[in-house]
């Protein structure tokens, strides 16, 4: 197996933090390379734009197949009675650059990426596509740096746990949720429609921090039938976006908790009554 070397100009990043992958690095250069966009390799050193190793591109690649097999392992053992085209459809939901895009934004990955001076005032930091190709090339560091079980243990944690809510709904033939794995919104508005409840809306009620580093504050209320509304939930993100996101999955679990103690109740009383 031939070593790679680190190269001219990739320096060792420090400003990681070690809990984010819950992996110390043996080789910090791995991390770095992952972390290099293009345009700051090619802006920091113009003679190795021939150079494939120069960024995290490479990376991406080995991260895409490290990522599909942990995906499609952790679904096999998930959910043993589901069939090949249900896998094959939250796999292909997990593993969108969609769903790693808001993955890598949630973990603010973005703060950390090593950027051309043009990419960072373009937005480079928030740009979905580059946000899901850089968590694949991280996903590839852990994996060349700490074999398969540090990036599976990462992709668990950050990528497959917290959309297993998702999971279980998107295969549960009894709900009418049909959006993408993440899509809350999506989830929320059917469920409200379900059950005969009016359109949610989405009110931002704060923002703050500089231009560069912005917190969006949002509530995501219901019509109720008083000609009135109610709130459901309220979250934060780093956009509007990500915020009402978040907002819509604390309102659809709220609700579906809701829902779950009065089918509770109303089975108690049927089991009183028996009793009786």
């Amino acid at each position: 197996m031939t070593t790679r070397h680190k190269k001219p100009g990739r320096s060792q990043s420090n400003d990681a933090p070690p809990a984010l992958f819950d992996h110390i690095f043996q080789r910090p250069d791995l991390l770095t390379w992952a972390l290099t966009h293009r345009s700051l390799a090619y802006e920091t050193n113009p003679e190795t734009l021939p150079d494939p190793a120069a960024d995290n591109e490479q990376l991406e690649f080995v991260g895409d197949a490290v990522l599909g097999l942990a995906v499609a392992e952790s679904l096999f053992r998930r959910f043993p009675a589901s069939r090949e085209g249900e896998l094959t459809r939250l796999r292909a939901s997990l593993v969108s650059r969609r769903h790693l895009g808001e993955v890598a934004a949630r973990i603010d990955l973005g703060s950390l990426l090593r950027l051309g001076r043009g990419e960072e005032q373009s937005g480079g930091r928030k740009k979905p596509a580059l946000l899901a190709n850089a968590i694949e090339a991280v996903i590839a560091a852990l994996y060349l740096d700490g074999g398969l079980d540090a990036a599976r243990a990462f992709i668990e944690k950050h990528i497959i746990e917290p959309a297993l809510p998702d999971l279980h709904l998107a295969l549960d033939g009894s709900k009418t949720f049909s959006g993408a794995i993440g899509d809350h919104k999506s989830a929320l508005q059917e469920h409200l429609q379900a059950t005969g409840a009016g359109q949610p809306h989405y009110v931002l009620t704060d923002q703050s921090g500089p231009d560069h580093q912005k917190r969006f504050r949002v509530e995501v209320r219901v019509d109720d039938k008083s000609g009135g509304s109610r709130a459901l939930a309220e979250s934060e993100g780093s956009t509007k976006k990500q915020a009402q996101q978040a907002a819509a999955r604390l309102a659809f679990e709220r609700l579906i908790a809701e829902a779950n103690l009065v089918a509770d109740s109303a089975s108690l009383d049927i089991t009183a009554e028996v009793v009786e």
